[in-house]
């Protein structure tokens, strides 16, 4: 990975991080406020996003080491299989909050179940990336025991030589 796309890429996250700060710090304002009188309190639903916006933090917070340990040459061993287990997990665990969202939605769509059933379907893309992610998984696993492999064939080379 070179510098530009490395530099790129955590910029993106920066940015990613920044926004989901934002939007929870907003939400813990909205709770901590006193709603208008009429309105719903929509708590349910703001510690919801809360919740949401962490999952994303912990994947954002392990892509940026996993970015680190390309760039220094690491991501081939054993200790990247840490941080992908907990993309996978905090994919896992987004899939679960979009879930809830719908399920807290769909009594408010019975003229339109629609909306309910898309949202459903964007919860089901959402645990596909997570399979997608333990694809990934599998081919690094690969990767780190042909690696592994090499080095005990170069080392049996150099006791031959």
């Amino acid at each position: 990975m070179g510098k530009l796309t490395a530099g790129a890429l955590r910029a993106v996250l920066v940015m990613v991080l920044t926004g989901t700060v934002f939007v929870q710090a907003s939400m813990v304002w909205a709770m901590a406020t006193k709603p208008e009188d009429g309105s719903l309190p929509l708590t349910p639903l703001r510690v919801i996003t809360i919740l949401g916006m962490a999952s994303v933090q912990v994947a954002l917070v392990c892509v940026w080491r996993l970015v680190t340990m390309v760039r220094r040459g690491t991501v081939f061993s054993h200790a990247a299989f840490r941080y992908v287990d907990v993309v996978i997990g905090a994919i896992v665990a987004a899939a679960l909050v979009w879930f809830s969202v719908t399920a807290i939605n769909a009594p408010g769509q019975r003229e339109d179940p629609g909306v309910t059933v898309i949202m459903g379907g964007v919860g089901v893309a959402i645990l596909g990336v997570a399979l997608l992610v333990l694809v990934m998984r599998m081919l690094l696993a690969q990767a780190v025991a042909r690696d592994a492999e090499a080095a005990q064939m170069q080392a049996e080379l150099d006791e031959v030589i």
